[in-house]
């Protein structure tokens, strides 16, 4: 089987059929596949180690976007989300964009931030100094702490900021630098922030020390991906529809919050198919679309000399491919095997490609026949679902006469499967 992500009609073969390619395109194993396939694929011994008071698990919908080329590689991304139509817009964007040559991406080293907080201190200037004095023995025993630095990451850089406060006076902070290689890095920060806070406390000798934690807010760890969509695929009418769609965005944060939203549709349901932290993506977007003063959209839309439109984002991106969820639940492995990210690097590369073609198929639709149109179309499926349809053939038929008639409704729904 050639290796592709191009799988023309995917949608419409059985369920059986899909995971089939998807497992020959990922090499998986058949206790890999039987994970994907089967209910219940988290067993409860895992489940109950994972988080506290656990009485189940709670499944969502696995789907695979196809036609992702990034970087000229084929990829198949696995996402977990509730929401109809995200799967398939997806896939429908990447198909377009791989005609006009697919997604290009860069992203800086996987360096995050932690904070060590202190408050009460009366000389903050010449605190400041005596922490820079001893920097590097700060930086040996934080690294002391974790094994990162043998694999050429751990604790690189260390700044102070002071943060003023209405009601306790300046704050001296301490940002702490680490190069978390291939893990999200929260534990391993958050542990060498603990570690080096005494020692900081002991140099100063007066002060109170408060938080020390991570910041989700990763601007050291910055992901981009870009895309030309050529004018033929588009129209120029289409294009300039979108275009403005975009100022809109860039400029009343009512939109903004939207259209950021649905480039997160799309992160965040591979994320979660791959057990990483979807709340701090989440998190680190929003802040990073705000850190001038003003709330703005995560991408960029122009249209280049020959007509084309040209679209971009760039966010944090902390996420990894061990640690954590990952290293214990068999699905989100599997889904990683899928993607096959050798890094964390490229992972982010592929999430951050993944919401710029979620955006762009949403701001597509907005510009043409409108966003409900195809979400509508599959949510009636959930709707016929919801009356009590059970089958293929009967959920369909529900779902199809309510499309016909355009009234998806429960209310219809319902009096359509009484009358079967």
């Amino acid at each position: 089987m050639e290796k592709t992500s191009k799988l023309s009609g995917f949608y419409k073969l059985p369920v059986e059929e899909r995971l089939k390619i998807v497992a020959q395109f990922a090499d998986l194993s058949s206790e890999e596949t039987e994970t994907i396939n089967k209910n219940g694929s988290l067993p409860m011994e895992i489940a109950n180690n994972m988080i506290e008071n656990v009485i189940g698990t709670y499944e969502l919908p696995i789907g695979i976007a196809c036609n992702f080329l990034i970087n000229n590689k084929d990829y198949l991304v696995p996402m977990v989300t509730e929401e109809p139509s995200v799967v398939a817009a997806a896939s429908n964007s990447a198909k377009i964009i791989r005609e006009s040559g697919g997604f290009f991406t860069n992203s800086t080293r996987p360096v995050m931030i932690g904070m060590i907080q202190f408050s009460g201190i009366k000389n903050i200037s010449h605190s400041k100094q005596i922490i820079l004095e001893h920097k590097q023995e700060l930086l040996d025993y934080a690294n002391d702490q974790d094994i990162l630095v043998r694999f050429g990451g751990g604790a690189k850089e260390i700044e102070i900021k002071i943060v003023p406060t209405q009601s306790f006076g300046d704050l001296l902070v301490v940002h702490l630098f680490v190069d978390c290689c291939d893990a999200m890095g929260a534990n391993a920060v958050n542990t060498m922030c603990e570690a080096i806070s005494g020692k900081i406390k002991d140099l100063l000798k007066e002060g109170q020390m408060g938080f020390r934690i991570i910041s989700n807010l990763a601007t050291e760890r910055l992901v981009r991906s870009r895309a030309t969509i050529k004018k033929e695929f588009l129209g120029e009418d289409v294009i300039e529809k979108i275009l403005i769609g975009h100022e809109f965005a860039v400029n009343h944060a009512y939109r903004t919050a939207t259209h950021n939203k649905g480039i997160m549709n799309g992160i965040v349901a591979a994320a979660l198919a791959c057990g990483n932290d979807t709340r701090a993506l989440e998190a680190g977007a929003h802040s990073w679309a705000s850190i001038t003063g003003k709330y703005l959209p995560l991408t960029k839309y122009e249209k280049d000399i020959d007509g084309n439109l040209c679209i971009s984002i760039e966010l944090p991106m902390a996420v990894g491919i061990i640690g954590g969820a990952i290293r214990v639940h068999p699905t989100a492995r599997a889904n990683l095997k899928i993607i096959g990210a050798k890094t964390a690097r490229e992972l982010a590369e592929v999430f951050t490609s993944v919401g710029l073609a979620q955006i762009f198929a949403s701001m597509r639709a907005i510009a043409t026949v409108g966003i409900q149109k195809g979400h509508m179309n599959l949510h009636a499926r959930n709707i016929a679902m919801s009356v009590g349809a059970k089958g293929e053939e009967q959920i369909k038929k529900i779902a199809e006469q309510m499309i016909e008639e355009k009234c998806i409704s429960f209310k219809r729904a319902k009096e359509i499967f009484e009358n079967l």
